[in-house]
């Protein structure tokens, strides 16, 4: 009888011991979260539960004893919680995704969580296949610091109805929002073009959940890749944007094959080049064994490319593997496009197979790997240090929860050594980047910029955006495939468009408002709208060459055009346009023929005005037309001198536009009544 009991003690000793792991203090945020009634967190549905999160700030330590401590309680408030991952919830240590809910347990409830922008979906990630706790948050770091959207990441420690879980990270969940993945998102009606163009969040991945496989495609070695929707949800998803988004995967695929470095109809015209190569960049040096098969996701704005990214599930990188399933795949020695054990889709070789894009890759590796670039190996080293000294001290109690054995300060060293080998490797293999080191650009500047309209009654005054581009060179330029690079601002110049030297283009954010406003026809309509406080306009050419980018803001020192009738205008086109000091503010007529406005000189004044107002031009005679904003004709004179009053007392309230007719043309002007 005595056997059975010790081996009931041995049976429950381990539980008793790691449920023991108590947590007082850290030096980390601290999680709480508590379901209704205690019930256990499930895969689906979320459960519902309260969550606080103790946080005194950078650099002070975190007490459980403050969990009723208003002052440093960085939420504290409602959620939605379930299990997420697939072969993750298999392990011990589980990794969960929660959403904030407002007190009626039913409403989302965007708030912003330990710094991180306002949103209602996020997920703890438990890093459960990685022992060295530090892979998932170093790919997502290094990620954001080469330029590329990836999750933020914030590391803290968990304790679930009373039961401490360890070391986690607090991340963002992978969704279509201004601060994430921003790209419009898709609606059930968006069923032909241009809607039905984007946008859409797209994986290759292994099947959770029932998500239905959409498409699939074959790997260079034979087996099926599964392409799963991710926005919209796979049940909202119509059959006409499942063929768009089929179809636009399908024709990289030809292109890749067929080494098409087309502009036309090429690769190039596909896919937004600089985020595929930044994607295989993450991947190869992290040697990520799921790459291109697993947890890959891609991304298409309306009007725009298909981009790669972002990254997501890392765990299985730097050297580690699924050891226990006979798995050891992440090498310092491999392509995992090709020789890795997971490939990915055809186009991934493809690509990289093709010289141009292979130049472009090892270009753009060169410059990230340079002496104190993101990629160096000195940078890398001493952000994985500054990081481990970090979260020491809960590794230390997280290995203690789980019973993991082991040195974390080994592993860390091993990590560190991968990275340099790794490094050293794909520098000797990825080839030269000679022929796409001196590319010839294009003179093309960013010349004026309304980012923040004047407000309109009764129109969105985004829709009165602009933006004005001049070929300051001497030679007329093929816009062919020339188009902005990023989310959030969309434009691709269509094919065989060319414009003259000394030449403008202007492009609206609605062409119609534009023409009611200004008279004339912009040559094109830009998708999403720009930013009314900061926005990076990076121009390109279509493998991603930078021609031209502005940073602009509405604080100083850059001239005050936020919603006050003023644009941005760049003093002089020789100028450099990054620097603040290179633009003014400007109300000046915009139209069709740049020396237009100069040389008719328009002045309607007093603007606004209530009952005369005066039209002033240099030319001798003038006919005059003022329209509403529906572009309906108000008022007209014929034949008048350059200088000409008119009677405005009949007009209602409101903005119109004053057209002035001369021998040398039109020019337009806003005016106010009040």
């Amino acid at each position: 009888m005595r056997i059975p009991s010790i081996v009931f003690i041995q049976l429950i000793m381990p539980v008793v011991l790691l449920n023991g792991q108590s947590l007082t203090n850290s030096n980390l945020p601290i999680v709480i979260i508590t379901t209704d009634g205690g019930v256990s967190i499930t895969d689906e549905p979320k459960v519902p539960a309260s969550m606080k999160i103790i946080y005194r700030g950078p650099g002070q330590r975190n007490y459980v004893s403050d969990k009723n401590n208003p002052s440093y309680l960085n939420y504290n408030g409602r959620i939605a919680i379930e299990l997420r991952g697939s072969t993750s919830q298999t392990r011990p240590k589980k990794c969960y995704g929660f959403t904030t809910r407002q007190e009626n347990n039913l409403t989302n409830n965007n708030v912003s969580l330990l710094g991180m922008p306002e949103e209602n979906d996020w997920v703890l990630g438990g890093m459960v296949f990685d022992p060295a706790l530090i892979r998932d948050y170093l790919c997502h770091n290094l990620s954001r610091r080469i330029g590329e959207y990836s999750s933020r990441t914030a590391y803290c420690e968990v304790i679930i109805n009373n039961d401490y879980k360890g070391l986690y990270i607090l991340q963002e969940k992978i969704k279509a929002d201004d601060n994430r993945v921003d790209v419009i998102k898709i609606q059930p009606t968006d069923n032909s073009l241009p809607a039905l163009s984007g946008g859409f969040i797209t994986k290759a991945d292994k099947t959770t959940g029932g998500d239905p496989v959409a498409w699939t495609m074959y790997s260079w070695i034979g087996y099926t890749i599964s392409y799963i929707h991710h926005m919209p949800e796979p049940e909202d998803v119509t059959a006409q944007q499942n063929s768009y988004i089929k179809g636009e995967f399908l024709k990289l695929e030809t292109a890749a094959k067929n080494y098409n470095s087309s502009k036309v109809n090429g690769y190039p015209s596909i896919i937004d080049i600089p985020s595929f190569i930044d994607f295989m960049i993450m991947n190869e040096l992290a040697s990520n064994a799921d790459a291109y098969t697993y947890s890959t996701f891609f991304h298409k704005d309306r009007n725009g490319k298909l981009r790669a990214g972002p990254l997501w599930d890392l765990d299985l990188t730097y050297g580690n593997d699924l050891f226990m399933s006979g798995f050891d795949r992440s090498k310092t020695n491999v392509w995992q496009f090709q020789d890795g054990g997971n490939d990915g889709s055809k186009f991934w070789r493809d690509l990289f197979k093709n010289s141009d894009y292979r130049c472009y890759f090892s270009k753009r590796w060169n410059e990230l790997t340079a002496t104190g670039q993101p990629l160096h190996r000195d940078s890398i080293h001493a952000f994985v240090d500054q990081t481990a000294a970090l979260i020491g001290e809960a590794v230390s109690r997280d290995y203690q929860r789980w019973s993991i054995t082991g040195s974390f300060s080994e592993r860390i060293t091993a990590l560190k050594s991968f990275i340099s080998d790794r490094i050293t490797w794909m520098t000797a293999n990825i080839g030269s980047y000679a022929a796409c080191n001196s590319i010839s650009l294009p003179q093309l500047v960013i010349t004026r910029i309304m980012y923040h309209p004047p407000a309109i009654p009764l129109l969105p005054d985004d829709e009165f955006e602009f933006l004005e581009i001049t070929n300051n060179g001497s030679n007329t330029v093929d816009m062919t495939g020339v188009y902005f690079l990023g989310t959030g601002f969309v434009y691709q110049f269509p094919p065989g468009f060319r414009l003259g030297p000394g030449s403008p283009v202007v492009l609206a954010s609605n062409a119609n408002a534009f023409l009611v406003a200004y008279g004339f026809q912009p040559f094109g309509q830009f998708t999403q709208h720009l930013s009314n406080s900061s926005e990076h306009l990076v121009l390109a050419d279509a493998f991603g060459n930078v021609i031209d980018n502005v940073h602009y803001s509405d604080s100083a020192p850059w001239p005050d055009t936020d919603g006050n009738g003023y644009y941005l205008k760049l003093i002089d086109t020789d100028l450099d346009n990054s620097l603040a000091s290179s633009w003014l503010a400007s109300d000046e007529t915009i139209t069709s023929v740049s020396e237009l406005a100069a040389e008719n000189s328009m002045i309607i004044y007093p603007n606004p005005a209530s009952d005369v107002v005066t039209v002033y031009t240099r030319s001798p005679v003038m006919n005059i037309r003022i329209y509403d904003l529906q572009g309906r004709q108000r008022m007209a004179a014929d034949n008048v001198p350059g200088k000409h009053a008119m009677d405005i007392c009949r007009l209602a309230e409101g903005i119109y536009i004053v057209e002035v007719i001369t021998p040398s043309g039109s020019c337009f002007n806003k005016m106010v009544k009040n």
